[in-house]
Formats: C-alpha cells, structure tokens, sequence
C-alpha cells in the first residue's frame, strides 16, 4: 500500500466545528433523575405529581395533533406540487413521524385523567377545549419554535444544508474527476519540463478553504509572495452535453523567507465563492452569519467525502484557514508553505518507519564476551 493510502489526508482545524453528540440529550435525562430525586424526598404522595405529568402529557399530545391539523390545512393547497396528488403523503408529511405515538399517548392520557381526576364527560370536555385553546395560542404566538441551535442539529443530522449540496456538487461535478487522474497528469508534465515537479509528497492538488470566503480570482493580488508559473496538462471529458470540457489546474511558485521557490499546485474551492456571492445578495436572506456557519460545514463535509473516497485518497491537500488579524500580507504564502513543510515531514516520518520496521534486528547487537580464555561455541545452547 502507498503512503498517501496510509497517511491520513485530512488536518483537522480548531475553527471547524465537530459534530455534536448528544450531550444535550445526557443533560435532560441528568435532569428527570434530578427532578424524581427531589419529588421523591419532598412529596408526600405521589397521587399530586402523577396528576400533573397526566394533565401535562394529555397537553401535549392535544397540542402535537393540532399543530399537525394546521399544518395540513396548509398542505392541501400544495397536494399536487408536493405530495403528487397522494392525501397520504399530506398526512403522513403533517402528522409524522409520531403520529401512531401521539394518538396511542393521548388515549392513554384522557383515561388516566379520567381516572385521576374522576371528572364527569362534560367536565373533560370543557378541558379537552381549554387545552387546544392554550396550545394554539402558543402557536399563534410562535412560543414553540426550535432554537437555532435545535435549527442547526436539525439540519446537520438530515444533510439539509446549503454547505451539504455544495460540498457533494464540488466533490461529484469536479474533484472525483480531476483527483485520480491528478498524478498522471503531473507525471506528463514533469516528461516535458525535465521532471521540475520532483517532491512526489507534494503532488496533490492543495485546495484553499478560506473560512472568511474572500476568495482572489487572482492568487497573486492576495499574496505577492504567489506567483503564477504554469499550467498542468488539460484534462478533457464529455459532461452533460459540452465535447471535451476542459478541466486544468495550475502551478504556483511559493517564495519562502530564504528567498527559495517552491512549487505547487493550488487554488480555491469555488463552492466558496458562491456562499460569498450569496451574503451579498438580500434576495438570497443569507446573513453573515450564516455564510460563516455554512463555511465551516463546507469545509467539514468536504473532508469527510474525501477520506471515504478511495480513488481520491493522496491526491489532494485542504488548506482550511482564518485570516490574520495583523494584517499580514503573506499571511496565504506562509500557511501554504506550512502545508508543504508539513508534507514533507510525513513523508520523511513515514519512511523512517517503515525503514524500521523491516529491519532484521529490533534492538542495537550486543557483543558477548567470555571469561574463559578458550575459544566457546558460537550456540548459545550449550551444543
């Protein structure tokens, strides 16, 4: 196996946010303990807290179907747009994926209600109204929205994204295309320009993440240290109608703080941009924040497709960064140099260890000398 395979190929990043785990969710459990352990040593009787958990859950469950109610007077406009003309998939978009769950609790609710509280049926009924009454003031009100943060889970766990699209339509429309065929390309191009490209470490296409999403059509205006030297051999594919479309990539000469050239090959992931362009745009309602966030998600999604992608995996280098705060001008010029030194050390670190793995003796040999003037075996076994 090749050391690209070996070596992982994604640097993870402070300013990339991880997936969240469920720590909310350990919260509220931590909290119902707390909770029965209070009722516990001050109740007297449980008769009063079962009540109560009785009255709350028949509340919710009311307040659950109602919302689903609402929800379908809306969705019946939309029948054929949507649902296909299919009354069931209404119901099941509005009601779902609790709806069996809801009806089964509040049945169980009315009875131990009725069962508790021992009211007569025109008594639950009076309840029964007060109940939808309070929950669809709550609505009207909107004080049952998710919060951002419950928005974000959702949309994280359900890929629902902006950043998910991009990143697969990046990783399907361009990379999966480019990457494997990224070392051929530059094998070629070292046959014509007696073999410049040397360091097989660096043979990637390193792909700028800028978190900020200011992205340079030009490298070199962002970094004067950059400068454009030339281009890999073009690519050319049949897509979606257009005969051999173009696809190339191009080199860069990286000038250190010793005055030395380094080349690679880099640029921008355009995805980037779009999330850039968007913010700009009001008819887009597409905040900063937002564009920051979804940035971050990018970049996460992203390296995530890639290091499952086998035919990708050692081809490809992503440069995720914050811009500095002391305006520095060659802030790019030494964060891609980093990458690159940072190569160079895993290769280096790679071979040392293979080297030590396949070498005969584990520890240094040591020598045995005997105290006896006569010549010994060499065996050790006494034969």
């Amino acid at each position: 196996m090749s050391h690209e395979m070996e070596r992982p190929s994604i640097q993870t990043s402070p300013i990339i946010p991880k997936p969240r785990e469920g720590r909310a969710h350990y919260a509220t459990w931590g909290f119902i303990v707390l909770c029965i352990f209070v009722l516990y040593h001050m109740e007297q009787s449980w008769h009063h807290p079962a009540e109560y958990i009785t009255f709350y859950f028949m509340a919710l469950q009311i307040g659950a179907l109602l919302r689903g109610v609402c929800n379908f007077m809306e969705e019946i406009w939309h029948l054929q747009s949507r649902y296909r003309n299919s009354w069931w998939r209404v119901v099941v978009a509005c009601l779902s994926p609790s709806l069996r769950c809801h009806m089964l609790l509040l049945l169980i609710s009315i009875c131990a209600y009725m069962a508790l509280f021992g009211e007569t049926e025109l008594q639950l009924f009076l309840n029964l109204i007060l109940f939808c009454l309070c929950q669809l003031l709550s609505f009207a009100f909107g004080l049952q929205g998710p919060s951002a943060v419950e928005m974000s889970e959702i949309c994280e766990k359900n890929n629902r994204n902006v950043a998910h699209g991009l990143a697969w339509s990046y990783y399907v429309g361009y990379l999966k295309l480019v990457l494997p065929r990224l070392k051929d390309l530059i094998s070629e191009f070292n046959r014509a320009n007696n073999n410049l490209l040397k360091c097989k470490e660096t043979w990637k296409l390193h792909i700028l993440l800028p978190v900020s999403c200011e992205i340079y059509d030009d490298l070199q205006k962002a970094d004067s240290h950059i400068q454009y030297w030339k281009d890999l051999p073009a690519l050319q594919l049949d897509r979606a109608g257009t005969k051999w479309r173009s696809y190339k990539q191009s080199i860069y000469t990286i000038l250190d703080e010793d005055k030395k050239l380094n080349h690679c090959i880099v640029e921008y992931a355009p995805p980037l941009q779009s999330l850039y362009a968007m913010s700009q745009d009001e008819s887009a309602a597409f905040s900063r924040e937002d564009r920051l966030e979804q940035a971050q998600l990018f970049c996460r999604t992203l390296g995530e497709i890639l290091q499952r992608s086998k035919e990708c995996a050692g081809c490809y280098r992503l440069i995720v960064y914050e811009e500095s705060g002391d305006s520095d001008s060659h802030f790019l010029s030494k964060e891609i140099l980093r990458h690159i030194r940072q190569q160079h050390l895993e290769e280096y670190t790679m071979c040392e260890g293979n080297h030590k793995s396949t070498t005969f003796l584990s520890t240094e040999p040591s020598i045995l000398i005997s105290d006896s003037e006569l010549p010994g075996p060499l065996r050790s076994d006494g034969f």
